[in-house]
């Protein structure tokens, strides 16, 4: 009898140890959210960060059916289902600011859109050839910077419901110069991303964190350089005119990627265009037949190829998640005599009537 209440004991015993070790599990599950909203379906993305601008222009568009149709109801039809802001610190107006970005977003998510988020770190643009940093952080010493870009992105992370946040935008030389230089601040580099990323975590975010590179020359020694739990994915961003003129050198580039880093990945930013012309007195960024891919002509049927091929690219890999075409909302939306609007306009989602384009039909799910 001693004996049988004795194993009582000890069952009880056991029984409780297991019931703590459990509740410690939940508690430690609860406060660590999975690191993604992001459902499987493929992602079919576009930057449409100056729309708000463009918008106060009240363009009047039309659909494939040539039927006038409200902006985001067409690309909402024909499928697009993510939506990319760029967002800068403090700009000159208020194109790409907190207070625009977090009202579109809204407007974006309310109607099904999920929210792919690019923080720049910078008042301005930020790419491979300049990584400037706000006004507001000019000349900080190296810990209230860190400390800084931390409060920041912490403070964006709660209040702006993302599905992806893109810690710099094509970061190949770093970010906020010249303490977040890579080559010659490469430890301050890692520490300042370091400092973002676990701002995004202690926010409580479930958003993807993405670390963006400009093409794929170079991406592996950049991402072998960084420390793998800083980031959840990768972006590369695309263009012929600048990243080469082979799809395939493309996509064997992204499956090495996703081998050796174990990380799914983005085409981030790409596009293309439907024509040569120009239809304002903005410089275009593409207005050659040297900038094109020859089995790719500028026309419209040639633009609609062509992203098809980085969407089966995608489909052929199922650790590449999906795409993001750049620009497709930057028509001639100041006049054809404007020389400060937009240099994309030949390569937009619709042609210079405002006429939606075939390429469309590659959003299609």
């Amino acid at each position: 009898m001693q004996q049988s209440r004795a194993i009582k004991s000890f069952k009880r015993l056991v029984l409780a140890g297991l019931l703590f070790s459990l509740a410690a599990c939940a508690k430690s599950a609860s406060s660590n959210p999975p690191r993604s909203t992001l459902e499987p379906e493929l992602v079919r993305g576009a930057d449409l960060s100056r729309w708000p601008e463009i918008s106060k222009a009240n363009p009047v568009f039309k659909n494939r059916d040539s039927q006038v149709q409200a902006f985001l109801d067409i690309l909402e039809a024909e499928g697009l289902n993510t939506v990319r802001l760029k967002l800068w610190h403090s700009p000159n107006g208020r194109t790409s600011s907190f207070a625009e970005v977090d009202s579109f977003a809204q407007v974006l998510k309310a109607r099904g859109f999920k929210i792919w988020l690019s923080l720049h770190y910078s008042d301005t643009w930020a790419d491979p050839g300049q990584q400037n940093p706000p006004a507001a952080w000019s000349g900080l010493e190296f810990q209230s910077l860190k400390d800084s870009i931390y409060q920041y992105t912490f403070k964006l992370s709660q209040h702006i419901d993302c599905d992806i946040i893109q810690i710099g935008n094509e970061i190949n030389n770093g970010f906020i110069h010249p303490m977040g230089n890579r080559f010659n601040n490469t430890e301050q580099f890692k520490a300042l991303l370091d400092a973002a990323s676990q701002a995004v975590r202690d926010a409580g975010s479930n958003s993807q964190i993405m670390l963006h590179y400009a093409g794929f020359e170079g991406a592996k020694n950049f991402f072998n350089e960084i420390p793998s739990d800083i980031y959840d994915c990768i972006g590369l961003s695309y263009y012929p005119k600048w990243h080469g003129k082979s799809l395939s050198s493309l996509s064997l580039a992204a499956e090495e990627i996703i081998e050796v880093f174990d990380k799914d990945l983005y085409i981030a930013e790409t596009a293309y265009p439907f024509t040569l012309d120009w239809n304002d007195w903005t410089n275009n960024i593409v207005g050659l037949e040297s900038q094109l891919i020859p089995r790719y002509p500028a026309t419209a049927q040639g633009q609609k190829e062509f992203l098809a091929e980085i969407r089966a690219i995608c489909e052929r890999n199922e650790r590449i998640k999906g795409f993001c075409y750049w620009g497709g909302e930057l028509i001639a939306w100041k006049g054809d005599t404007a020389s400060n609007a937009s240099p994309w306009e030949n390569q937009a989602l619709f042609n210079f009537d405002n006429e939606a384009l075939t390429v469309l039909e590659v959003f299609n799910p």
